[in-house]
């Protein structure tokens, strides 16, 4: 028997947010978004600056197949909506020497710089790869799937002990790779989640060949192009995007989500909620804290959060044609251990510097005026917990890592530098609404994973749902978007 439509409104238009709305569209439900910025994407908000288009927040593109499947459920095709080019190598590492490896799709490319370190290495390496195949075929599955009881969770417990996956990422690595460079090489994609490679367990490993089977791919016009195309497709689906409309709270009754209510006071009434604003967050500040179980307030406050990032947008007059850098960069420096200690641990700002550096103009010239290049440097950071002065900070620490640059990747960068903008952990917290400005919100780690990450749907309020990155599968674009699938799939149930 078909279901009758619903009326349900989606707080925020992230991609969790959009993943979402598009399925209950598609499905014929009357979905609205309200959209608390001027435009939408959450993260993913795009700036315009001097020419120059400049992604907020992600940038590593995966799994073509999920944006695939949004189009094809409205009948559509999506290379018709948006451009999406491979990129191989997926990223270029450096070390604290300024030498670096090359991250490819092919096995044999990456053997080849392994080569360039330790040829000793490549054997091992190739026992590691094997070690995440097993990762990838025994968990991607669960990363679509909800775990509403202790015990849906425990059944996979056996495997995370067949597969060494209650390791940390570094620790997996290290028992096969013994070269301290190539064991960072190996181990870096929980940075990519807001993650220690130290600690975070290497059941995240299926990171790694998740992008191996689908690649890592840029989208022509930046993240934001797919923002833009996603929103396109679910008004045509019979959507509505409200934008400058700032939730205030969550309409609570009997313990039924019933509405939200706006900033200025006025009502929309829906059937079901669905926010895409930060979990902890949204608890801590869209319910009334009468209507709040004390246990979940508890368990909120003693969650562990992820790092925070200051990130600086930078455009310049003049191309870096010869430069050594490639369209994705990770630059670790030689204190490596130092460094995620001080971030993680003890939330003091590190001496050393860990950077992702992203070149998109290396790859698309629309997304920079004729003869000028685009970036963006992102610089790992405690969350803030660490009680750093970032007011006061914030103009001295952006010299500080545009300087960096400047001596060892960019000559005469400062000079030629025409557009800039920069954030902080202020603006995760002030302006994303991410609790102690957490870039990812909750940390991944084996008790903030699965059953024991907030779910999609609710524990405590009937049809209220949430997505994003705080709630399971976790934060990066793919577990995001599959939380949307997790949350229209529970509503459509």
């Amino acid at each position: 028997m078909q279901q009758q439509p619903k009326k349900i409104v989606v707080i925020g238009s992230g991609f969790g947010g959009l993943s979402a709305a598009i399925r209950l569209a598609a499905k014929g439900h009357e979905v609205t978004i309200f959209e608390k910025s001027d435009q939408p994407g959450g993260r993913a908000y795009q700036y315009e600056i001097n020419g120059f288009k400049f992604d907020g927040g992600p940038t590593v593109i995966t799994a073509p197949h999920q944006y695939d499947e949004l189009f094809e459920l409205a009948g559509k095709k999506r290379e018709d909506y948006l451009t999406l080019v491979s990129l191989d190598p997926f990223y270029r590492i450096f070390d604290g020497n300024g030498d670096h490896f090359d991250y490819w799709r092919s096995q044999q490319q990456t053997e080849e710089e392994i080569k360039k370190y330790s040829p000793d290495e490549v054997a091992g390496y190739r026992k590691f790869i094997k070690g995440v195949t097993d990762i990838f075929n025994w968990f991607h599955p669960f990363t679509e799937k909800s775990f509403p009881t202790l015990w849906s969770f425990l059944r996979i417990f056996p495997h995370v002990i067949k597969t060494g996956t209650w390791r940390s990422m570094y620790g997996f690595a290290a028992q096969f790779i013994k070269h301290d460079f190539l064991r960072k090489v190996a181990s870096f994609h929980p940075l990519l989640i807001g993650g220690n490679p130290f600690d975070t367990p290497s059941i995240y490993g299926l990171i790694i060949q998740f992008e191996k089977q689908w690649g890592v791919h840029y989208c022509v016009g930046g993240t934001g192009a797919i923002i833009k195309a996603l929103c396109k497709l679910f008004e045509e689906c019979g959507g509505t995007i409200k934008l400058n409309a700032e939730v205030k709270q969550i309409l609570i009754e009997n313990k039924r989500a019933q509405g939200v209510e706006f900033k200025d006071g006025s009502v929309y009434e829906a059937d079901e909620v669905v926010c895409n604003g930060d979990v902890a967050f949204a608890y801590k500040n869209y319910i009334s804290k009468t209507l709040l179980p004390k246990p979940m307030n508890l368990w909120l406050s003693n969650l562990q959060y992820s790092n925070s990032l200051v990130v600086i947008y930078f455009g310049t007059k003049k191309k870096y044609k010869d430069c050594r850098l490639s369209h994705h960069n990770l630059i670790l420096g030689n204190d490596y251990n130092k460094l995620m200690r001080d971030i993680f641990q003890r939330k003091i700002l590190p001496r050393e510097l860990g950077l992702y550096l992203h070149m998109p103009s290396q790859t698309d010239d629309s997304i920079a005026p004729e003869g000028c290049d685009c970036f963006y440097v992102l610089s790992l950071v405690p969350n803030l917990d660490g009680k750093i002065n970032w007011n006061d900070l914030m103009d001295e620490y952006v010299d500080k890592v545009l300087g960096f640059l400047e001596e060892n990747y960019l000559p005469e960068l400062r000079d030629n530098i025409i557009a800039k903008h920069a954030v902080t952990p202020l603006h995760f917290q002030n302006n994303l609404n991410s609790y102690k400005g957490a870039a990812f919100s909750i940390k991944p780690s084996m008790m903030q994973s699965g059953y024991f990450r907030p779910q999609v749907k609710s524990n405590w309020f009937d049809n209220l749902y949430f997505v994003g990155a705080g709630v399971h599968p976790g934060a990066g674009v793919p577990a995001v978007l599959a939380s949307g699938k997790i949350a229209a799939a529970a509503i459509e149930q």
